[in-house]
């Protein structure tokens, strides 16, 4: 056997999507050979995804002409040959447009090749005495083999061109005996879980991600943080990533001893054990964070500003965020005042600009809208895209304003006077009452969001919107509050929860 030295560690992309052809260096002597057949730094570095391989398998074949495959299974496979050589062949066997796409390729030990999760993988011993390896990313078990999806090595449609014809090939009989393409299931891929499906940023999820049957959504009755079960009972193997759009959101309430108890348990510990279950399974987890990690005295929060919550609410928040940060696939989304489907901000000042009444509004609490439409895109873009894991600040763009300046807009908006908002101070209007500190400038950076290629609409843009498809521009709404005539914002500016 001949084998080529000392190449250049190079990845090789192929026809089909995440199959990706390595060169190894291999370094050899009178003595033999030596090679790194897998360098988790260097080849992570060029690329290949940290795939967290779990078993080794090795498949020793005597004799050359010996076939192997088309098996498609639920994980990914980093292969290479440790003797002799193959002639390899993958096809497409995933749900996609891609579908049925096959690449062949001759393997020695100098080279190696990733296999994601659904492709299928065949080889032919080209010499005796061949041993063939795998990396894989999951135990083998009875169940996941009842996952494997199959293709017949003679399907006319993918046309490989055996150097060996399989008729004089050495073929066990179930390989023999694997359907053709036409009547071969696709592997569908892995699920996104989103949990909190019933708040305001799950209900645009559920909008966002409506007829994808990858998607499952979860609100408090399906799935109960609170309870370990919930977890146990999941098969966490077929989830690629969790939307954790479920939080604690009584600003107020949390500085109650009961309240207190509830959003530790919710924020903190129910995050805690989602943490557990993603870096067990590689999930990836995508975490909302919250303004109020911050005391507000920055001009403008980015993603590195150490965090330094005001409040009950805002420490949980934090704490979150820091378990989350240890998940390694993670993405904590941090944003601030979020309008959605549900009571919030600008729905209660349309309510009371339609019944005239001229509400007294915090004045020096500064930032910006989130609109739940770009808080599930911005989500969905980080998870499509493959953007670097980590902290991205995710609002509304334009410049920041006041809950007053805004409830004017809304007031305008809904054909009233903008004079008919009075702005408040914070200390004026909580004056006499118990209720949580909060941050005075909720000003997100949105710089990191916008570098990998989300741009966030503007808020003036979206309030207009929102009231137009919401039937409440110079209309009138349900009334829920009390029939006072002050109103503090922030009460309404974290609604993500399921409840």
């Amino acid at each position: 056997m001949s084998i080529e030295f000392s190449k250049k560690l190079t990845p090789n992309e192929t026809q089909i999507p995440g199959v990706v052809l390595y060169d190894l260096p291999v370094h050899g002597d009178n003595r033999g050979w030596f090679k790194e057949n897998w360098q988790r730094e260097k080849m992570v570095a060029l690329g290949l995804p940290d795939f967290r391989p779990v078993q080794n398998n090795i498949s020793f074949n005597e004799k050359a002409g010996t076939t192997r495959g088309i098996h498609a299974e639920p994980w990914d496979k980093f292969i290479s040959v440790a003797t002799g050589r193959i002639f390899g062949a993958w096809v497409d066997l995933r749900e996609g447009p891609t579908f049925g796409a096959v690449f062949t390729a001759e393997l020695d030990p100098s080279q190696a090749i990733f296999i994601p999760r659904g492709v299928g993988n065949a080889f032919q011993t080209l010499e005796d005495n061949t041993a063939y390896t795998y990396l894989v990313t999951d135990h083998w078990s009875a169940e996941a083999q009842g996952q494997y999806t199959f293709l017949n090595l003679a399907d006319e449609t993918a046309a490989i061109a055996w150097p060996i014809p399989l008729e004089q090939a050495e073929l066990s009989d179930k390989d023999k005996a694997h359907p053709r393409l036409a009547d071969v299931t696709p592997m569908p891929p892995k699920k996104t879980l989103v949990l909190g499906a019933d708040g305001q940023l799950g209900k645009a999820l559920r909008k966002l991600y409506d007829g994808d049957a990858s998607v499952e959504f979860a609100g408090r009755s399906d799935f109960d943080l609170s309870n370990e079960d919930a977890l146990v009972a999941r098969n966490w193997k077929n989830y690629s990533a969790i939307i954790n759009a479920a939080a604690y959101t009584a600003v107020d309430t949390a500085e109650t001893p009961e309240g207190r108890r509830t959003a530790w348990a919710i924020n903190v510990t129910a995050v805690a054990r989602l943490a557990k279950v993603a870096a067990a399974h590689g999930v990836t987890l995508v975490h909302i964070s919250s303004d109020y990690v911050f005391d507000g005295t920055e001009a403008l929060h980015d993603e590195d500003e150490p965090v330094s919550p005001l409040g009950v609410y805002g420490q949980t928040k934090a704490a979150g965020d820091a378990v989350v940060s240890v998940v390694p696939r993670h993405y904590i989304v941090r944003t601030s005042w979020v309008i959605g489907d549900g009571n919030n901000f600008v729905r209660t000042m349309a309510s009371l600009a339609a019944r005239g009444i001229a509400p007294s509004v915090v004045n020096d609490q500064i930032g910006r809208l989130s609109f739940t439409e770009d808080i599930a895109a911005g989500i969905k873009h980080l998870l499509d895209s493959g953007a670097d894991y980590g902290v991205y600040n995710l609002t509304n763009d334009g410049d920041p304003q006041s809950w007053a300046h805004i409830a004017a807009d809304v007031y305008e908006l809904a054909g009233q006077q903008r004079s008919s908002v009075t702005g408040v101070s914070t200390t004026e209007y909580f004056r006499g009452k118990s209720a949580a500190p909060r941050p005075h400038n909720s000003q997100l950076d949105l710089s990191k969001i916008r570098s990998v290629g989300f741009t966030p609409p503007l808020a003036s843009d979206r309030i207009i919107g929102y009231m137009r498809s919401h039937g409440v521009a110079g209309a009138g709404l349900p009334v829920t509050e009390p029939a006072n005539q002050s109103h503090q914002a922030n009460d309404l500016n974290i609604d993500l929860a399921s409840e």
